[in-house]
């Protein structure tokens, strides 16, 4: 059975779009979560040191568990840490707690992201011609689609908080 199949273009390109999703959603909520937590920019800065902690450390361990596991699982967990732990990003009431969320956040972005290479990696060897740049062009629409979404959600709870 042939690796590249239209299934699994799609999921990988699926995980690219999460993955950009997910980054271009927490950098909206860097500001608020400044306001939020009243922080100065000293802090703010080791907070976002946090995520890339956990970007790092994830990038290392992602390669090994591709290589053990295969790339799918490992991009379902990171995923699916995403998908989790974005809202604890946007309601973390101490730093302490949006650091350690960060590191998480992190390392499921890591983790997410090495794997969706991995795997687009084996379907571009696959298909014996070059894919990579639409894979990677999920990532930016995964952004741009966070960004608006993220957007949108922040106008109406600001317009919902506002109201008489």
């Amino acid at each position: 059975m042939s690796v590249d199949r239209l299934a699994t273009r799609l999921a990988t390109r699926l995980a690219f779009f999460v993955a950009g999703f997910g980054i271009a959603a927490w950098a909206l909520l860097v500001p608020f979560a400044k306001q939020r937590l009243t922080v100065d920019d000293g802090v703010l800065g080791f907070l976002l040191l946090c995520l890339g902690v956990g970007l790092v450390a994830s990038m290392f361990l992602s390669d090994l568990l591709c290589a053990r596991y295969g790339s799918k699982p490992i991009i379902l967990i990171g995923a699916f840490g995403i998908a989790l732990i974005l809202p604890w990003l946007a309601v973390a009431s101490t730093s302490l707690a949006l650091g350690a969320a960060l590191v998480a956040f992190g390392l499921s972005l890591g983790s997410l992201d090495v794997a969706a290479n991995v795997k687009a990696v084996e379907l571009e060897r696959a298909a014996k011609r070059p894919r990579m740049c639409g894979f990677h062009v999920q990532f930016s629409i995964g952004e741009f689609v966070g960004f608006d979404a993220m957007t949108a959600l922040a106008g109406c709870t600001l317009r919902l908080c506002h109201q008489p």
